[in-house]
This record gives C-alpha cells, structure tokens and sequence, in this order.
C-alpha cells in the first residue's frame, strides 16, 4: 500500500477491512488513521458517490455476457456449466464492489436474472412452470409397483424426485426417461413437466410437491432436502449444502454412461445428506 488516502464508503464491510490494512501497516512499522469524512455539502456528497459510478464497467460487464452466451444454445453440458460457474463469480464479485447501486445497476441486475433463465433452459429444457391450486394428501398404498416417468438427463428437481420416490414413496418403482412431455406413457405417472401427476405448485418444486402429496413433509431432515432442491431449481433462501451437491451432480453427470446409473450415483450422496440432515435435527438446540 502506497502512501496516500483510500476513500470508502461508510460500510460496516468496508470498515472492517481497512482496519485490518491499517493493522497490517502497523505491523510492518509503517502507519495508518482511519478518519470518517463529512460531505461539507450536496455537491462534495455527489462529487464523492461519482467517484464510485460503475456505468461503464455495468456496460462492458453486459457486452461480455452478450459475446460469451452468443452460441449458448449449441453447447454440451460440461461447457456449459463451467461457462456459468465463471459468470457467477464474475457477476458476484463485480457486485460486491458496487456500493452505490442506481438504475444502471438495476438493469444489469434484470438482464442477469434473464441470462440465468436462458442457462437454465439450455441446461433443463422443458421446465415445467408450475400451477396454482392445493395439494391433495395421497395414500402410499396406492402407489406401490407403479411406472414413474420424467424428462431425461436428470438434473437436480427430477434426480432427487426420483430418489425420493424409491427411498420414500413407491419400494417397486420403474423409471422411464423420455425425450419430451408429450412422449411419457400413458399408464405412467409423469413429474416434474408442465401437466404431469407430480410437479411445480405455486412455490413448490416437484420435490416438495411429492413431500406434500405423501406427508413426508413433517420430516425435518427431508425439509432440508428440500430447501436445498428448491434453491438450485428456483433460488430464494440459500442452503448451504446446495453448491456442493451441484458440482458433484455435474461432475457425476460427466462421467455416468445414463440417466439409470446417474440416480444410482447421486442416490448415495442423497442418501448420506438425509443421514446428515438426521443426525442435525437430533442434536440439542
């Protein structure tokens, strides 16, 4: 660090990072003072908030989404993972330093929700949008033997519906995995597309949608499960357990010949989050 004055915002985040630098100084023989600066009027507080405009970098930050997304529709799944892996940290700690956000901000906050929607598309075609209305309790008994049938290339919602229904639903179940919708068999109980038995309702993803249907939804451990679904299919609250069950279902998706042999493989780590979840929902609090 170079003699001179750093100006930050009065941050709470900001703070505490300059008081580890000025630590830091001190430490090496050298010195820093930490002062609170007072806009002395409207203009100084202007002068000083333009100092941190970002709308040129918001400007190339969006052009480079717009180059890098160009062919987003031709590529396999492994490019196109890692393509929005690099954007999300991009994005994120582009965020972080953006301390006075305005509608330049906004925009830009608007055009990555939608450029996460085409992600999502490309990577899960077909997503069911979902439907209003309540969920009827359903008996078990009924649902025993039967033929499931989703989309293919299972990813988070579909490969832990799946588990869910052979860990907790139906102990005979037989799985199809269909090219489209419109291709599921008629005796089939299709979930989690648009006007199957099983999928999105209201804020529900299908794994919900299932826990409900059942009464599994009083199970504290499978609630968790649940949240974690629900972060990675639809966002809201964060779990932490989601970014690594993601990363580990891509990789699997990677290297697994089928949709069979991936639920067996992310049925163990499924298996062994419920274990976990279990072992957290004993403990005191």
């Amino acid at each position: 660090m170079r003699d001179g004055v750093y100006l930050m915002p009065a941050d709470p985040g900001a703070e505490t990072t300059m008081e580890q630098l000025a630590q830091e100084c001190s430490k090496d023989a050298g010195s820093a003072w930490l002062m609170i600066v007072q806009a002395r009027d409207l203009e100084e507080q202007s002068a000083y908030v333009k100092l941190f405009d970002r709308t040129a970098e918001y400007a190339d930050l969006r052009a480079r989404w717009k180059e890098s997304t160009k062919d987003l529709d031709s590529m396999g799944f492994p490019e196109l993972n890692r393509l929005q892996k690099r954007l999300q940290r991009e994005w994120e700690a582009f965020r972080a330093t953006d301390f006075f956000p305005n509608s330049v901000s906004a925009d830009a906050e608007a055009a990555w929700i939608e450029l996460m929607k085409r992600f999502k598309t490309a990577v899960s075609p077909d997503e069911p949008s979902g439907s209003d209305g309540r969920i009827p309790r359903l008996d078990l008994k009924a649902y025993q033997g039967r033929t499931w049938a989703t989309r293919k290339h299972l990813w988070v919602d579909r490969v832990a519906s799946a588990w869910l229904i052979r860990r907790f639903i139906d102990k005979r179940p037989t799985f199809h995995w269909v090219d489209t919708p419109t291709s599921c068999p008629g005796d089939a109980l299709g979930f989690d597309f648009d006007e199957a038995t099983f999928t999105h309702v209201g804020n529900r993803v299908t794994f919900e949608t299932l826990m409900a249907s059942f009464g599994l939804d009083s199970d504290p451990a499978l609630a968790r499960l649940g949240a974690m679904v629900h972060f990675l299919d639809m966002g809201g609250e964060p779990s932490p357990e989601a970014g690594g069950f993601e990363a580990v279902l891509a990789g699997a998706r990677e290297m697994v010949p089928n949709d069979d042999a991936l639920l067996d493989e992310i049925s163990k780590v499924l298996d062994s989050l419920y274990t976990h979840f279990q072992r957290d929902s004993k403990l005191p609090q």
